[in-house]
């Protein structure tokens, strides 16, 4: 089984649905409000462990209400918490809108995440791992620290550069998968993508900085990965009813991380993740929504069945 650390970000989601997201000085009646457990780092780990990764986070809480019952809820999904600090502030927190179509509308605040330092890395053993999973919800420092510990461990890199401000191109050189959404893509690439090709030049583009892999979701349009060998594969999308696509870019990374780990195969594990992901999307919430794996596989093999 896979060993995969999963540093960044774990925040409590308080999420209102809404009919449409209100414009700037306009305030509008919310349907009903409900807190998830929520962060990119915590959406990932949870997604790995569910697809049957052995997983580890590492980062800041708080040591409030809300950092006890994020703590406890990991732990419950068979989650190491060996790496995660208390810190003496609030612990994140993400306030969400989702739409009548299941579009999100985020705003974080970072908390005990942004409290977590390259010092408190340096006590992580990544050669005790076959991966670490990174995001950018964590200072970006942190992440650098990281980086430079995989590379002397000799341990796979995921990252996820989100949100990418912040993100600095001369990073990519330590990573071995980056995946990324249009937008991210859009961003360190400098390409437009309004077309299939040119989400081929924006890969071609990011892998010159000497990244591995990248994968590309597209959302609807399923994703693209292209890698420094030249492999390129497109995967379709699944055609499901949206209801909440909060953590869909998450699930798609836990689970294509874990599937890859386990020697599967890049095509089977992008086919498995866009699976895990559209289940994601099929249901409301961040951490409730993720899947487990024996749920993918019934809804990969009912998709195939048609």
């Amino acid at each position: 089984m896979a060993k995969v650390l999963v540093v960044g970000s774990m925040n409590m989601d308080i999420v209102t649905q809404v009919q449409r997201h209100p414009i700037p000085g306009e305030t509008i009646q919310g349907r009903e409000t409900q807190f998830f457990i929520g962060g990119k780092g915590a959406n990932q780990a949870v997604a790995a462990s569910r697809s049957g990764a052995t997983v580890t986070m590492a980062g800041g809480l708080g040591d409030d209400f809300f950092g006890q019952d994020i703590r406890r809820k990991l732990s419950a999904d068979n989650i190491g918490m060996e790496g995660v600090l208390r810190k003496p502030l609030t612990t994140g927190m993400a306030i969400i809108t989702v739409d009548h179509l299941g579009e999100n509308s985020i705003v974080l605040s970072a908390g005990a995440n942004a409290a977590y330092s390259e010092r408190d890395v340096q006590g992580l053993e990544l050669s005790d791992y076959d991966a670490v999973v990174l995001q950018n919800e964590i200072p970006r420092e942190t992440n650098r620290a990281v980086l430079k510990l995989a590379k002397v461990a000799g341990t796979t890199v995921f990252a996820n550069p989100a949100p990418v401000p912040g993100f600095e191109v001369a990073d990519l050189k330590f990573i071995d998968f980056l995946i990324l959404n249009e937008i991210e893509a859009e961003a360190l690439s400098g390409v437009t993508l309004d077309n299939v090709a040119k989400v081929d030049e924006a890969g071609e583009r990011i892998l010159k900085h000497g990244v591995q892999g990248v994968i590309i979701t597209l959302g609807s349009k399923g994703s693209f990965y292209i890698n420094s060998s030249g492999l390129i594969i497109s995967t379709p999308a699944y055609q499901v009813e949206v209801v909440d696509t909060t953590a869909a870019g998450d699930t798609f990374i836990g689970a294509f991380v874990s599937k890859y780990l386990t020697g599967e195969g890049v095509e089977y594990s992008l086919n498995y993740a866009t699976a895990a992901s559209a289940l994601t999307v099929s249901a409301p919430g961040a951490l409730s929504s993720i899947p487990e794996e024996a749920q993918v596989l019934e809804f990969m093999e009912k998709e195939r069945a048609g």
